[in-house]
């Protein structure tokens, strides 16, 4: 193994959102995670132990606000960035509520993406 691969875990239950994100990543060297609920959270982060997290707001069971603050609150994992994705227009409020290091608007772009994974990952 050359570099060592970032790895990200990205929470969606939005199948065609997650294919989409992880064809880009993928293409650029991450190792992609991807779940449809955010049950057992900690156990499942505890796992992957990855060095970002993207966090839809609508996710099962408990929703994005709730599944962030139970990272945020885990002294192994609170570390970890999150990235709050959502299509609410109220996503800034959201992500802050939540205790998330940034957000992103869906839709978004490559470049978006991009962007505001490498300002969470300079933190």
């Amino acid at each position: 193994m050359n570099k060592s691969t970032k790895k990200i875990v990205i929470f969606d239950d939005d199948e065609d959102i997650l294919s989409i994100c992880v064809y880009i990543l993928e293409e650029q060297d991450w190792e992609v995670h991807t779940f449809t609920n955010c049950n057992n959270i900690i156990e499942r982060i505890n796992d992957i132990k990855p060095d970002v997290i993207l966090m839809d707001n609508w996710i099962p069971d408990e929703g994005g606000i709730i599944a962030t603050q139970t990272l945020k609150k885990d002294a192994e994992l609170q570390n970890i960035p999150v990235i709050y994705f959502s299509a609410n227009s109220d996503i800034q409020i959201l992500a802050e509520h939540a205790g998330a290091d940034g957000y992103l608007a869906k839709p978004f772009d490559l470049e978006e993406l991009d962007r505001v994974i490498g300002t969470v990952l300079v933190k």
